[in-house]
């Protein structure tokens, strides 16, 4: 079973940027489609950015397209999402998703 710890959250102020990372263990990570979604509070859970095994194919939500970008790095078994130009609204808890399992989420909070 996959296991994903994502790291990488923070408090920063409208426009700044942040990088999270989400690193995997218990499978090939090869192997995986990673997925990024995000909750803000009293919201669903979303889906914000997803990435193939070999990393050449990319999805985004909408709402974070041109801003953010999902990476990853299969030597170190971990995926990254690039975010710039955060908005107030990009508030929330990011969570990992891969192979049916979910991290622990780690808290963003973009506030003036």
């Amino acid at each position: 079973q996959v296991q994903l710890v994502e790291s990488g959250g923070g408090l920063v102020q409208p426009g700044e940027s942040l990088r999270l990372s989400c690193a995997a263990s218990g499978h090939t990570f090869s192997d995986l489609a990673l997925n990024w979604y995000r909750q803000a509070p009293g919201t669903g859970r979303e889906f914000v950015a997803a990435i193939g095994r070999r990393g050449d194919s990319t999805l985004y939500a909408d709402s974070v397209k041109g801003r953010f970008t999902i990476s990853r790095e299969n030597a170190k078994n971990t995926v990254y999402l690039q975010m710039d130009d955060l908005k107030t609204d990009d508030t929330g808890i990011y969570y990992c998703n891969a192979a049916g399992a979910w991290g622990p989420g780690t808290q963003v909070t973009v506030s003036s």
